[in-house]
């Protein structure tokens, strides 16, 4: 999709940080910045670099400051806020379109001087290119000097203290990194130049509110009246940097192989498959594929992998990567688990999920129907096993089945489904017990091992007796006949019965154990309400604990994150639920159009982590989420396929 925003949409400062971009590079780093050039985030930057993919991430180069001069007058292109009394730099005043198609591109326009310049960054390395086509009809000579501010720190953490940055020949090198910059203008050391930023994006969410960058060098463009010129100045781990026209040609080449192996044909979807790459990443460590969680804020996370896969890797095609991914967790099972977290360095892995493991084997049946690839399922079947014997048996942080066949998990302060928060000792969702969602995952696993078994070269009928009581008490304990939904946990408290997302996977899944009349009242319930258009409410309105505004210091905002917040990617199970029970496409596909706004606010061709549940019309959290756009890419999948 071509996402054009005018001068009535970047009119003032705040205008335009209402929408920025994303490029990503395959390895976890990244290029963003927003639509007028401005990083109001301290996590955002033109060169992210992933010295260790995917998440040792390094802020290398955070912004541009440029300077058009035209016969001795100066106007600014880049924009940006100061927090030292430095005057703003308004370069969106001269910004006459920003345009996102799959690349940036900005055109200004000043006193007869045009300058359009895109962005790229190169697939498989940490190099960033920008390129400015100039254009002189003012009369006059025209020099157009670019100082790249630098950071060389991590991503999330703001420079607070002023560190050395040491330049010479187009090489800068500070605190163990170097940076290889070149460029077909003037070069130049200058003195260094310190700036404080100011991070109002970041001060609204309780972080640092301001940070310090760097410029040490300076490129310098001239033209005489008249005269046109384009330059690009790279910017690079590696010494040397592919040619423009390449990467470009490259980065066009792969867009279209996306989509061509992914085949859908709305054009809302098409940008869903280019917007899912940016999440599937390599891992150094294990020397495999990942998928990054959400950016600029999350690294990989084994939840977040398993729900976003089915959408991400197997509705775009991509069934090597999904295999790669599901090896990699595979091999890493322990005591029934799988890694929520890959630390760096030599840490063990975390296990503080319940419901990553029954999400690796929906994952797989989802895998396996597509491909019918019986020699992985050969080698997933014992882990799969046990799975299920360490579920049955009890594992790691309280997990384990109760007499009735449900599972049970959490303790003490272990938060361990996706409602995890633990803020200064105080659970603002406590969901210890049996909660819904889990419970409807080990059903659903249970009859993929009952169905699977015989492919394996097993017998799978424990599994589908098991799967029955389970059923059984499910039935018994979750629904409540006369309102006709799902508790949201078992666990004696005033909680239980609280109105909550977690029970349209219930209905969702491959496997439900909900008849038809109890599914369509859990749709019905969900529906009136938690739908919004932008995601489904983690609460009810009505229920005394809602928290409808996501903002403010990071107890307020974690307070609100799963008390009412309405998030992206339940959508797609209640949109698969809805037509599960009622077969109305023109019902979903009115939804669907709602995405499309979404994709244009924020980060352009992205959909987000989060919105308020309050009148939701601005994105939060992670401007762009991978189970986000994964669970609606399965929605427009079926859609385009039944």
């Amino acid at each position: 999709m071509r996402f054009v925003y005018g001068k009535q949409d970047l009119r003032t400062l705040e205008r335009s940080q209402e929408v920025g971009f994303l490029l990503t590079n395959g390895l976890g780093g990244y290029c963003s910045a927003m639509a007028g050039l401005s990083v109001p985030r301290c996590d955002q930057g033109l060169l992210v670099a992933a010295v260790r993919a995917p998440n040792v991430r390094i802020d290398m180069v955070h912004r541009l400051g440029e300077v058009l001069d035209i016969g001795g007058e100066q106007a600014a292109l880049s924009t940006q806020r100061f927090a030292d009394g430095t005057p703003d730099e308004e370069g969106y005043r001269h910004l006459s379109t920003f345009v996102f198609d799959g690349l940036p591109v900005w055109t200004y326009d000043v006193r007869g001087v045009r300058v359009v310049r895109q962005a790229l960054m190169a697939f498989g390395e940490n190099t960033t290119l920008v390129r400015y086509q100039l254009s002189n009809r003012s009369g006059q000579p025209v020099r157009l000097t670019v100082r790249p501010f630098l950071r060389f720190t991590a991503r999330e953490d703001a420079l607070a203290e002023k560190k050395d940055f040491v330049f010479e020949n187009g090489v800068v090198r500070a605190s163990g990194y170097t940076l290889y910059i070149q460029t077909q203008g003037t070069l130049e050391k200058i003195c260094p130049q310190w700036q404080t930023l100011d991070y109002s994006e970041d001060a609204m969410d309780g972080r640092p509110e301001k940070g310090l960058c760097c410029a040490v060098c300076q490129m310098a463009v001239f033209l005489a009246p008249g005269e046109d010129r384009a330059v690009v100045l790279s910017f690079s781990t590696r010494d040397r940097a592919a040619s423009w026209e390449d990467l470009l040609q490259a980065h066009r080449r792969r867009e279209r192989e996306l989509l061509d192996r992914a085949g859908l044909s709305e054009p809302v979807a098409r940008q869903l498959v280019l917007a899912a790459d940016a999440y599937m990443v390599r891992r150094d460590s294990t020397k495999g594929k990942t998928i990054i969680a959400g950016y600029p804020l999350f690294s990989d996370w084994g939840r977040d992998t398993m729900i976003a896969l089915p959408g991400c890797a197997l509705s775009t095609g991509r069934y090597e990567d999904a295999r790669s991914i599901l090896q990699t967790f595979l091999a890493y099972e322990r005591d029934g688990l799988v890694p929520n977290l890959f630390p760096e360095g030599g840490a063990a892995p975390m296990y503080n999920t319940v419901d990553a493991a029954l999400l690796l084997i929906d994952a797989l049946w989802h895998y396996h129907r597509r491909t019918g690839d019986d020699d992985l399922l050969r080698q997933a079947w014992p882990v799969l096993e046990r799975i299920v014997e360490h579920y049955q048996k009890g594992t790691r942080h309280a997990i384990g089945m109760d007499e009735d066949g449900l599972i049970f998990a959490g303790a003490g302060l272990d938060q361990v489904t996706w409602m995890d928060v633990c803020v200064n000792g105080i659970l603002p969702t406590p969901r210890h017990g049996k909660p819904v969602e889990i419970n409807a995952y080990w059903y659903n696993a249970l009859k993929i091992l009952e169905a699977l078994a015989p492919r394996a070269g097993a017998d799978g009928s424990g599994y589908g007796l098991l799967a029955e009581k389970v059923k059984t008490s499910f039935l018994e304990k979750f629904y409540i006949k006369e309102e006709g939904y799902l508790k949201d946990v078992l666990s004696g408290s005033d909680c239980d019965r609280q109105i909550r997302c977690n029970q349209i996977w219930a209905v969702s899944m491959a496997f439900s154990m909900l008849d038809a009349d109890q599914a369509r009242s859990v749709v019905d319930t969900v529906g009136r309400h938690l739908y919004t258009p932008c995601g489904l409410r983690t609460l009810s309105p009505e229920d005394p604990q809602y928290h409808g505004i996501y903002t403010g210091p990071q107890v307020r905002r974690d307070m609100a994150y799963h008390q009412g917040t309405a998030w992206v990617f339940p959508l797609g199970a209640y949109y698969r639920a809805h037509w599960k029970v009622y077969r109305d496409r023109a019902y979903i596909q009115e939804g669907l159009a709602a995405l499309e706004p979404m994709l244009r606010e924020g980060c352009a061709g992205h959909l987000p982590e989060i919105y308020d549940g309050d009148f939701p019309t601005r994105s939060k959290g992670c401007f762009g989420q991978a189970w986000s756009v994964g669970e609606m890419l399965r929605v427009f999948e079926e859609m385009e396929r039944m």
